[in-house]
């Protein structure tokens, strides 16, 4: 009995300190705060602010007189009188092609004209004497008329043979060089009068009661990142193109220093219709498939909370986006750590560490 009782006493000494141990585990664990420590993120306040209505397109940069200088007639090219990129003036020769021919007929025209006029100022003297019949005296004015007509169809033939500068301007590339055979139609050169330069873009048409010549627009090329070319609206075409339902846009640039045709630009139309908005930085806007989100932040019992808030996202210019629907301006809202976040979650706002 004796062994029993020490026996017992044991399991009792056991399970006793098994069970003070669990009660005092329990009781520490059940005394334990398992509330998430607070997270860090940067806040900021959402503004009310006045944003001018833009129109934004893409287009391409023209020279308001530009041209592919061909030539009318064929031959060979006997002189190249200007070099690639020279200033040019309006009418100075460019090309000449072999006018030999041309040169014999127009003399050989000049002497016709030259006899013609000595016939017909001879036969004017004796009509008025009576001497010759009228019907001479008008065949007489009729070759005069016929060599005049003659020389100048010449004389035109000769014209050909020069392409001149339409107007002033700097010529690109020399296509051909002596010697060259050209044909009707074979470029030249091209011809730019870079001093005047304009923007051509297409808009979607459902803006065309918003536009109207006299709009100021901002023109952005990649050949210079870092300036903005004044422009303003010219001409806006009479009719939407069927295929793609854009209505052309014409700009007059006001400066186009270093600007040449055919660059690539981004054009922004002011409409000169400013409005109201709430405005946010865009790093605060969460998309998903559910919508685009905002973390707003409450004060409430001694503490900062954030809590989810589905908004509408409108346009963003320079870092900040606008909130049409959803958010009010003042608001207190996260910008950066929302990954981080759940509904109701306590915050701690420190703006200067690097996220």
């Amino acid at each position: 009995m004796r062994a029993y009782l020490y026996v017992s006493l044991l399991l009792i000494a056991i399970f006793g300190s098994i069970a003070a141990y669990l009660y005092n585990k329990y009781s520490t664990l059940a005394a334990s705060d398992f509330t998430p420590p607070p997270i860090t993120i940067a806040a900021a306040t959402a503004k009310n602010a006045t944003w001018p209505t833009r129109l934004e397109a893409v287009g391409t940069i023209r020279a308001r007189r530009g041209v592919e200088l061909s030539t009318e007639t064929s031959g060979e090219v006997i002189a190249v009188a200007v070099d690639s990129g020279a200033q040019v003036t309006a009418g100075q020769l460019l090309v000449t092609l072999n006018d030999k021919v041309e040169q014999a007929s127009l003399e050989r025209q000049q002497a016709n004209l030259k006899l013609a006029r000595l016939l017909f100022e001879r036969d004017a003297r004796l009509i008025k004497q009576k001497s010759i019949p009228q019907s001479q005296f008008d065949r007489s004015q009729a070759d005069l008329d016929s060599a005049t007509a003659q020389l100048a169809e010449t004389e035109a033939r000769l014209e050909n043979k020069r392409i001149t500068a339409p107007f002033s301007g700097t010529t690109g590339i020399m296509r051909v060089r002596v010697g060259d055979y050209v044909e009707p139609g074979t470029p030249i050169t091209t011809l730019q009068d870079l001093s005047q330069l304009e923007l051509d873009f297409a808009v979607p048409a459902r803006h065309a009661p918003s536009l109207r010549p006299g709009l100021r627009v901002t023109v952005f090329t990649d050949a210079f990142p870092e300036r903005a070319f004044a422009a303003t609206l010219e001409a806006v075409d009479a009719k939407v193109d069927a295929g793609t339902r854009n209505l052309l846009l014409r700009a007059r640039l006001d400066d186009s220093d270093g600007l040449l045709p055919g660059m690539f630009a981004r054009a922004v139309v002011d409409l000169e219709q400013p409005r109201e908005v709430v405005t946010v930085p865009e790093t605060a806007v969460a998309y998903s498939m559910h919508g685009s989100t905002v973390w707003v932040l409450l004060q409430g019992r001694g503490e900062t909370n954030a809590q989810p808030r589905v908004v509408k996202t409108g346009i963003s210019r320079d870092g900040e986006i606008a909130i049409t629907d959803g958010l009010l301006g003042g608001e207190w809202i996260v910008i950066v750590g929302q990954n981080k976040l759940y509904r109701g979650a306590r915050v701690v706002i420190d703006d200067l560490k690097d996220f």
